[in-house]
């Protein structure tokens, strides 16, 4: 039996998006995606490695069922204590800071200078960690794995620190210091003549430094200091 006249639409493939449309698809996906990676950078990490403390060694152990990451103790070389945060971990001994990430190789280590006394504490952020000795600061970046050095004049005295998840800075009475998860090295920033220190404050990727005259903002991703003047009054 025939049908009737009208021909029957026919199914095909759909038609491509013209460019005009795909591009700000394009362009919409790629800000998501970069704004779920700085999210998870500023969330804080639970902890991704445990530093075990053994006779002879040091083992850090990553999640992922690899082989721990052993670091070999010298002849008679103490422990003093170690700590982890997020993807960090350190190890102080009585000769040597020892310091690891979650995806590390090999250990790093700085050794102690002439006169140079072992650390009371570190400070560890989930992705950063800083030292700061009477004759240095030393600054871990758990993206790169690094450790970074920056030497303190003579009578040069540092007044406070602070870390966040992936910056840290210390400020003297001479200059600030940034270290960032992101960038290796410190950055620095003088200090103006008979300029006060206000307070110091870390987040996630910035440090914020009020002083009397200024407020001084370290950024991490850019790994660069602004200064933004204050309001006179």
């Amino acid at each position: 039996m025939r049908g009737s006249g009208t021909p029957r639409a026919r199914l095909g493939a759909p038609a491509p998006l013209a460019a005009a449309t795909l591009g700000p698809i394009l362009a919409a996906l790629a800000l998501g995606a970069a704004a779920a990676a700085r999210a998870g950078e500023e969330s804080p990490l639970s902890p991704q490695l445990d530093i075990v403390v053994l006779a002879r060694e040091v083992l850090a152990v990553s999640p992922g069922g690899g082989n721990p990451l052993g670091e070999r103790l010298e002849r008679g070389e103490r422990v003093l204590y170690a700590k982890q945060r997020g993807r960090v971990g350190v190890a102080v001994t009585d000769r040597r800071l020892l310091a690891v990430t979650a995806s590390s190789g090999s250990w790093q280590q700085a050794r102690y200078r002439s006169g140079e006394a072992p650390p009371a504490d570190v400070a560890l952020g989930d992705r950063v960690a800083l030292v700061v000795t009477p004759l240095r600061a030393i600054g871990f970046d758990g993206k790169t794995g690094n450790l970074v050095e920056a030497s303190l004049g003579p009578q040069e005295r540092v007044l406070d620190s602070a870390v966040g998840q992936n910056v840290a800075a210390l400020v003297s009475d001479r200059r600030a210091l940034g270290v960032s998860a992101q960038h290796g090295g410190f950055f620095e920033t003088r200090m103006r003549l008979g300029e006060a220190i206000v307070a110091l404050r870390a987040q996630a990727d910035t440090v914020t430094l009020q002083t009397s005259a200024r407020l001084l903002v370290f950024d991490g991703p850019s790994g660069s200091w602004e200064e933004r003047r204050l309001p006179i009054r």
